[in-house]
């Protein structure tokens, strides 16, 4: 097939985007497929891509030329995709979508393909726009009896720097409404410190969370068309599972299988593909987990376009199962593309 793998952007997670999309771009030419990498802020010149990646493609060049464009992002910019993006991917069989962050899993990108006709891995525009707004997320596991921290949702707008006023004893955790990959993030264990606080999670977005704080272990679960993956415990060396204990090699220790009661993993699974049939998650997924002392499991929240860099966690899980990366990557193909029939 003739595959577009779409990485990058202009969100804060783009340089691991380009990771996530140039390791997907080589396994499925592996497969035989005839993949290329895009990047959807920048695009490409040229139009007849696929003709000539047929022969002789260098994906490695391809990371090198798209990380070196990082440093002209126009957060300014008012167009998105950049030049020859919506042509080259009509042309494709299907778009790997590679993408992290805001833009990318809040479902604007999916929603424009969708008017274009384009083929897409992983969840429709409406599904990928709730599980992204983590406020949103919240209220639906909620309605669904899914376990989850309590919290409270402030607009930069309705700010309120006192914890007695807005209700909220300490320690608790501040956060983003709609990022990814843990920035913006802090644990705020000081009164002293909540306004700090506020101000790093305002500085991302004018609409935040601010949840009470589980203390626990840090677990998550693939969900692959509505059914779960082993768990798998992500236990940072230091502080809390955050950007450089994400994507930096060596500074988190991951287990899978987990080792935690059977009982408490079956849970965590059951809960994990509960939230998928809720969110409507319907191709891939990831469900990020905290369990407590007490074996208590609290839903965090849901990914749903799960990294697939050399540290990311759905590729160890899938390989517990015999699944190596380049199978992983040609089943979230054929998944995705029996959505629509083909």
């Amino acid at each position: 097939m003739n595959i577009v793998v779409l990485c990058g952007g202009n969100s804060t997670e783009r340089e691991v985007s380009i990771d996530s999309g140039s390791n997907v771009c080589e396994a499925l030419r592996s497969k035989g497929h005839n993949a290329i990498l895009i990047d959807v802020y920048f695009g490409l010149d040229d139009i007849e891509i696929f003709e000539k990646s047929n022969r002789e493609y260098n994906v490695e060049e391809e990371k090198k030329k798209i990380q070196e464009l990082s440093k002209y992002v126009d957060e300014k910019r008012r167009e998105f995709f950049g030049k020859n993006v919506i042509e080259i991917c009509s042309k494709a069989d299907i778009v790997f979508m590679a993408l992290h962050g805001e833009n990318g899993e809040n479902g604007k990108i999916q929603a424009a393909f969708d008017l274009f006709g384009i083929r897409y891995t992983g969840s429709g525009y409406l599904s990928s726009a709730i599980a992204m707004n983590k406020n949103m997320a919240k209220q639906f596991f909620e309605a669904n009896g899914i376990p989850c921290p309590k919290g409270i949702y402030m607009k930069k707008k309705d700010r309120k720097d006192s914890l007695a006023e807005i209700g909220i004893t300490l320690p608790c955790v501040v956060k983003p409404c709609c990022g990814g990959s843990s920035i913006g993030v802090s644990i705020v264990k000081e009164e002293s410190n909540f306004t700090k606080a506020l101000d790093d999670a305002f500085f991302w977005e004018d609409e935040i969370l601010i949840e009470e704080y589980v203390e626990g272990r840090e677990f998550s679960v693939g969900v692959i068309k509505g059914r779960a993956l082993p768990v798998i415990e992500i236990a940072p060396k230091e502080g809390f599972y955050d950007y450089k204990n994400k994507y930096k090699a060596g500074s988190t220790v991951e287990t899978c299988p987990a080792d935690i009661k059977d009982s408490v993993a079956k849970e965590m699974q059951k809960h994990a593909v509960k939230v998928a049939e809720a969110l409507g998650l319907d191709t891939y997924s990831r469900i990020d987990f905290l369990v407590n002392a007490k074996d208590e499991v609290y839903c965090l929240e849901a990914n749903t376009l799960p990294g697939m860099t050399a540290t990311s966690l759905l590729p160890q899980e899938a390989k517990v199962e015999g699944v190596n990366f380049e199978e992983l990557c040609q089943q979230l193909v054929d998944i995705s593309m029996e959505k629509y029939g083909a």
